[in-house]
């Protein structure tokens, strides 16, 4: 069977959870090639590579950003699918069995993404407020027949980002290399969303929890929001969906999830 699908795992520092993001996505249903790529070299991720016979593959322009960090991750190997796996977060048993098979009857997809469920400690939290407004957002999707619309696709960004960067799957011939932006710290993936939308192609959103995403005190998302840089960005994506006086009225709304850590 000829490998379509590859889990980039982003590897940042020394992160106690990447062993266990590793062992998930090697742990599937379908067998996708797994690889390692890194920003930032070091020992710790060159034993745990040999641990599981993995490939490094090291950013050769370090220090560029988020955004191009994740450019780099989708770019930098030759499959047809590609999923950058934060290496926080775990990949259930059918994540990548059910994004090939819906590739196969979409294959003008750009984005493949699943449903997931957030994991705060030991726990999964499979619905909460933030979760179930996002499912709100996404629900114009589930109709895959109309999910190359233009209008369809965006309405997952309108009133914020309610794809899970984690959860998404690139399909690399029907999207550009340059998908995120760096000028982003805490919205890159609702920037690449955005951006996304307005290509030619279906956004095909599986509606099951096939991944978890880990919500901690120690995330990035969470020193960003710390920062107030957050406000100003959400201010910035939502500018591009509505008018002016619209999109400072919508803003007001999010200063106040912020506390929770919210990514709505």
């Amino acid at each position: 069977m000829k490998i379509i699908h590859t889990f980039v795992v982003l590897a940042y520092k020394e992160s106690d959870k990447l062993e266990e993001c590793i062992k998930s996505v090697l742990n599937q249903k379908y067998k996708s090639e797994v690889v390692i790529a890194t920003s930032t070299p070091n020992k710790f991720i060159s034993d745990i590579a040999k641990k599981y016979n993995l490939k490094i593959i090291k950013n050769p322009n370090p220090g560029k950003g988020i955004g191009a960090d994740f450019d780099f991750a989708s770019n930098c190997v030759n499959s047809k699918l590609v999923t950058i796996a934060h290496q926080d977060d775990i990949y259930d048993f059918d994540y990548s069995d059910q994004v090939v098979k819906y590739y196969n009857k979409y294959k003008d997809s750009t984005i493949i993404f699943t449903d997931y469920y957030e994991i705060k400690g030991n726990d999964k939290v499979f619905s909460n407020k933030n979760l179930k407004i996002k499912r709100l957002l996404l629900f114009p999707l589930k109709f895959h027949k109309i999910s190359s619309f233009r209008f369809i696709k965006r309405c997952c960004g309108r009133l914020g980002c309610a794809i899970c960067c984690p959860a998404v799957t690139f399909v690399q011939g029907n999207v550009p290399k340059s998908k995120f932006d760096s000028n982003f710290k805490c919205d890159v993936d609702w920037y690449a969303w955005e951006k996304l939308s307005n290509y030619k192609g279906r956004f095909i959103f599986i509606n099951k929890k096939l991944m978890g995403h880990r919500i901690s005190e120690e995330s990035t998302t969470t020193k960003i929001i710390n920062e107030g840089i957050r406000t100003k960005e959400d201010f910035e994506m939502f500018k591009k969906f509505w008018p002016l006086s619209v999109a400072k009225f919508i803003n007001k709304f999010y200063i106040k999830s912020e506390k929770n850590n919210s990514e709505i």
